[in-house]
């Protein structure tokens, strides 16, 4: 009976641990917290997306504000083009916000980190480009909300700046260290 009972005992125990390493698994893994619900889509291009992957965080200001939803090559550009999956909370981020692409740590995953713009007003534009034409604007005739322009569903993030790769960051070092020495054996 004592030998039934620590079987028991044993295959709880094993059962505990495989939940607990599928739990651990998930988190690492970031499964967990992926989810394709609410939210809107925009677009950013860059030059270089070396270790970005699909999944990965979009910040602002150190918070997680939406992931990388896809990543594509565009054959006419040559230019990586970068899905970001926004929550739907963050629909008053200015139309002007920039996103670089960060790694975390040294050697850390890299992310995607957005700088919200100045967030020009339409109606505000139009009336300084008349002031400086000479002419007067009637806020009557502003055609729009009044309300800044922001990111929506769509909308192209045009300020970016590509990711960093070590690699090119020690050859440029290293090579910049070798000509200044030859030039410095030359005198």
């Amino acid at each position: 009976m004592t030998s039934r009972m620590t079987e028991i005992w044993v295959g709880l125990f094993v059962a505990a641990g495989m939940v607990a390493l599928f739990m651990l698994a998930m988190q690492v893994s970031n499964l967990s917290t992926y989810s394709n619900a609410d939210g809107f889509d925009v677009i950013a291009r860059f030059d270089d997306a070396s270790g970005l992957k699909v999944r990965s965080p979009v910040t602002m200001a150190g918070v997680r504000i939406g992931r990388v939803k896809a990543i594509r090559f565009d054959d006419q550009t040559f230019e990586a083009v970068v899905t970001l999956r926004l929550g739907k909370s963050h629909t008053t981020l200015p139309e002007d916000t920039s996103a670089s692409i960060y790694t975390a740590g040294l050697l850390g995953e890299k992310y995607v980190g957005l700088e919200p713009g100045a967030g020009s007003n339409h109606c505000e534009d139009q009336a300084l480009e008349a002031e400086l034409e000479g002419g007067t604007s009637n806020p009557a005739d502003c055609k729009g909300n009044g309300a800044s322009n922001v990111l929506h569903e769509g909308s192209h993030i045009t300020l970016t700046q590509s990711s960093m790769v070590l690699e090119k960051l020690i050859g440029q070092f290293v090579s910049k260290f070798l000509s200044d020495s030859k030039v410095g054996n030359k005198k």
